[in-house]
């Protein structure tokens, strides 16, 4: 009852805090691009119509034109210029804004960082300030950036996310709005430029913006929303001094390894089913279990993920307090237990455990399930196995240690005097309960207790003791013994629970971090295999594929047929299970979205002992990562192999195109002046003559170049986009595909305008030089004879652009977008009935293949066309120049 009230209490409190705070509305979405920012403008402008004084703070549109249309008309803050490494860039004016004090600001991205020199390193500091100062925020998050996810996200995706807003601001969620969208409308977005540039959004879409990552992503949004509305709930009924009703309806069975738990698993998984709800199987560890209980519980807890439930193990002493926490965190709504054996005492003061969850868990739905025949099969084999859980050990160490108190007692009562020994006993109990279970401990008490009386209370060497004080003193003692064994055993249990809990995180850490860093299928396995083995002591083998990591002993034609049934079945088979037992490995099945992808075998020491229930959740939990890291390989793999398809493909259509519409003109020009040479060079003038011969030497040279382009052409598709790239400067690629025009047009007019200091790009020289000389050539023929053609060559982000800009009649804007398309030509403009050369499309492949783009634009002055070319700027590794180069 106090709890409750101080719990009541406490959210008084913080209500009362709150509302004089302002309120944060966080628009959280799985990935960019999903319209959080959207969704932020358009909820911002229905409270600007309802009278709100909403200011906008700041918002990146990102160069979204539905974007910025909802930010016409709501009024706006004016931003800070910063000067940042001779650049000015525009920030949030906080100061500004707290002196405005609106009802409502609006600040984008909220894991942003701060241009250097500015008041808060992060944006989300900002927001806070903003927050103290009683004014209302939209922002916008992705889940990537929540702090607590931020090795989630890592494992998910392989890319460890720098800007991070820790978990405490959104404990001061008012408000939270999950936008969301599907991956496959995602992807298209990014395809289709509305997200990031072209460039980019071929990178994005090799590396995070793949479809399991954004799926992954996308449910951990969901969770995440559903865990801040969910404790918005609680917090809310809290106030008004109500137990929160779960939003989910849970069901929780607790097991005790006594005689009925794979029966209580059953009954569970049939009520869960009648309602449709998740269900979990737990077991509270007090102490260590005996080896019968120990199999029990295991046989349970397999039962229950066959079934598709949960298992959990609890540690603490309470077993009430602990399904009831439970409970509380996870939003059981109906709790199932067997009923127990119940102390006539406990019953008498209400402390059953039946009658503890009754009185305690109001707001849980209990049930007590009866099975009197377990129970007694359950007496009879408590009856039997009583005897063995003392183990002789522990018995021989009680004895010792009670010798050892004795002797040193003896010694410290003749050479130091002492009359109170009892502190040496208790030590001596202290030592055993740190050492061994609560049997021994209390052992040990008894031990001592009867040997400090019959050896130091008067009379000695009897059990009879004549003075009153002296049967308060022993009997203390023994209480004393008791409770420091019980305390003693107790930390011990939760010591060796901390042990094992750190050592499973550490071991998921470490293969997450091994993981992170593995590049193909054959590296994840490998590291997969290495982190296993020694986290779990054990030989291991894994298989995924048709690559596979293990140790160099074959396995034999049983371990080969168990290893086979747990893949093609997705259930763990062989040594310590109910599938094909005689192998002598276990393997358990690694599991993806459309089945199992693979399989982990495991071999323990050669004893035989089986791994314990700790060994084998800590398995589970890798095998399900390396699963993931399988799939995610696969899926890079699959979508760099589908690139290179696209591309090869659009190469080679792009050469047919090429065939048909650049080939027919020098060909034609050629066998008509070879015909009029052949039937009317007798009565021709020589001057004639030589025209038509120099016609057939110039249009036979421009068939010369582009056969050889289309012989490059094709056997860089037949090989799979394997270019031979080189490094070569941005003037000498523009100035040899200048020279080659000026010898074929040597009337050709050329402004060329090179910035000083590029980088040097990691091309195919011959390909690239190809592609603008054609787009050079296009261009000179379709200019005014005196008017020069402009090439433009500038580093941007991330790349390099190349413009290419006539003074030709242009292309209409309407057409504009479709010039690249195959067999596709406009009868005016670049595309005319005179040819491009190889045409647009064949130099949209050559610069498609080394990952750049082609774009037409309109020329400048509102005069001509201008051909863009942007290709990026690589680094390769040592091992690329070697393998490119041979």
């Amino acid at each position: 009852m106090n709890d409750a009230r101080t719990r009541q209490a406490d959210a008084l409190i913080e209500g009362l805090q709150r509302e004089h705070r302002g309120k944060l509305t966080v628009f959280l979405g799985a990935a960019p691009g999903v319209g959080k920012t959207y969704a932020m403008l358009t909820r911002a402008r229905d409270q600007l119509q309802r009278g709100v004084d909403v200011v906008v703070g700041i918002v990146e549109t990102h160069g979204r034109s539905e974007t910025a249309a909802l930010l016409e008309g709501l009024p706006r803050q004016p931003m800070r210029a910063v000067t940042y490494q001779h650049r000015r860039l525009q920030e949030l004016d906080l100061d500004a804004l707290l002196q405005r004090k609106p009802a409502l600001a609006l600040v984008d991205e909220l894991a942003h960082r701060n241009v250097p020199g500015s008041r808060h390193e992060r944006r989300w500091q900002d927001v806070v300030e903003l927050l103290d100062a009683g004014i209302d925020v939209y922002t916008t998050i992705n889940i990537q950036h929540l702090e607590s996810l931020n090795d989630v996200v890592l494992r998910i995706t392989g890319v460890r996310v720098s800007e991070t807003v820790p978990d405490a601001v959104f404990d001061r969620l008012h408000d939270i709005v999950l936008v969301d969208l599907p991956p496959r409308e995602l992807i298209e977005r990014l395809q289709q430029g509305k997200v990031y540039l072209p460039e980019q959004a071929a990178q994005a879409l090799q590396a995070f913006f793949s479809p399991a990552n954004l799926t992954a992503l996308r449910e951990l949004a969901m969770q995440e929303a559903a865990e801040r509305v969910d404790n918005a709930l609680r917090e809310s009924d809290a106030a008004r001094g109500q137990v929160g009703v779960p939003l989910r309806r849970r069901v929780l069975v607790a097991i005790d390894g006594a005689g009925q738990s794979e029966y209580m698993v059953r009954v569970a998984r049939r009520l869960a089913e009648r309602r449709g709800a998740p269900w979990t199987v737990v077991t509270v560890q007090r102490r260590a279990y005996g080896e019968a209980t120990q199999e029990e519980i295991d046989r349970a807890f397999a039962l229950a993920r066959r079934l598709g439930g949960e298992t959990a193990l609890l540690h603490g002493p309470g077993i009430a307090d602990l399904l009831l926490d439970y409970a509380g965190q996870n939003g059981v709504s109906t709790l199932v237990l067997g009923r127990t054996r119940e102390r006539p005492l406990a019953r008498m003061f209400n402390r059953t455990l039946t009658q503890q969850l009754i009185q305690r868990g109001a707001h849980l739905e209990i049930n007590i399930v009866s099975t009197p025949v377990e129970r007694a099969r359950a007496r009879r084999a408590a009856l039997q196995h009583a005897g063995s859980r003392l183990r002789a050990n522990d018995a021989a160490l009680s004895v010792l240690a009670t010798l050892c108190a004795i002797g040193l007692s003896w010694l410290t009562e003749r050479w130091l005097g002492l009359d109170d020994l009892s502190m040496i006993f208790i030590v001596a109990v202290l030592m055993v309960a740190a050492r061994t279970r609560m049997a021994a401990a209390m052992l040990t008490a008894a031990l001592c207790f009867i040997g400090y009386n019959f050896f130091f209370i008067e009379p000695r060497f009897t059990f009879h003791i004549t003075a009153r004080q002296g049967v308060v003193t022993v009997f203390m003692f023994l209480a004393a013994a008791l409770v420091a064994g019980r305390l003693a055993s107790r930390l011990r249990m939760q010591v060796l629970a901390l042990r094992a809990a750190n050592r499973h995180a550490n071991a998921l850490q470490e293969l997450g971090r091994q993981l992170g860093s593995a590049a193909d299928l054959g590296q994840v396995l490998g590291a997969g295999r290495k982190v296993m083995a020694h986290a779990l002591d054990a030989r291991v083998w894994i298989r995924a594929g048709q690559q596979i990591a293990g140790d160099e002993e074959t396995l034999s034609a049983t371990d080969q047929a168990a290893a086979d049934w747990a893949q093609r079945h997705g259930q763990v088979s062989g040594r310590h299970t109910d599938t094909l037992a005689a192998a002598g490995w276990s393997f358990l099945p690694m599991l993806g979205e459309k089945g199992p992808v693979g399989v982990v075998g495991l071999r323990t020491d050669a004893d035989g002992t089986a791994q314990n229930f700790e060994q084998r959740r800590l398995a589970e939990a890798m095998v399900e990562d390396i699963a993931q890291a399988v799939q995610r390989t696969r899926l890079v793999a699959d979508l760099e192999q589908a690139r290179m398809s696209g591309e090869t493909e659009r190469l080679r259509s792009a050469l047919l195109s090429s065939v048909s519409h650049d080939l027919r003109s020098p060909l034609a020009a050629m066998i008509g002046s070879a015909s009029s040479l052949t039937g009317y060079a007798e009565s021709m003038p020589a001057e004639d003559r030589r025209a038509l011969l120099d016609t057939i030497l110039t249009e036979g040279e421009r068939l010369d170049r582009y056969i050889q382009n289309l012989l490059d052409m094709t056997r860089l598709g037949h090989e799979g986009l394997s270019l031979n790239r080189d490094w070569i400067g941005a003037d000498e690629l523009i100035g040899s595909a200048a020279r080659r025009l000026q010898r074929y047009q040597p009337e050709a007019k050329l402004r060329i305008d090179i910035a000083p200091h590029l980088p040097a790009l990691w091309v195919h020289p011959a390909l690239v030089e190809q592609a603008v000389f054609n787009v050079m050539e296009n261009a000179v023929k379709f200019s005014p004879p005196q008017a020069p053609v402009e090439v433009e060559v500038r580093q941007v982000e991330g790349g390099l652009r190349i413009d290419v800009c006539d003074a030709g009649p242009g292309i209409p804007e309407a057409e504009r977008a479709r010039i690249f398309d195959m067999f596709y030509s406009v009868e005016r403009g670049d595309r005319g009935r005179h040819g491009t050369g190889l045409g647009l499309t064949i130099c949209q492949g050559m610069i498609g293949a080394h990952g750049g783009s082609v774009e037409a634009l309109p020329g400048r002055d509102g005069r001509g066309t201008l051909i863009r070319m942007t290709l990026p700027l690589l680094n390769p590794m040592p091992e690329d120049e070697v393998d490119d180069g041979q």
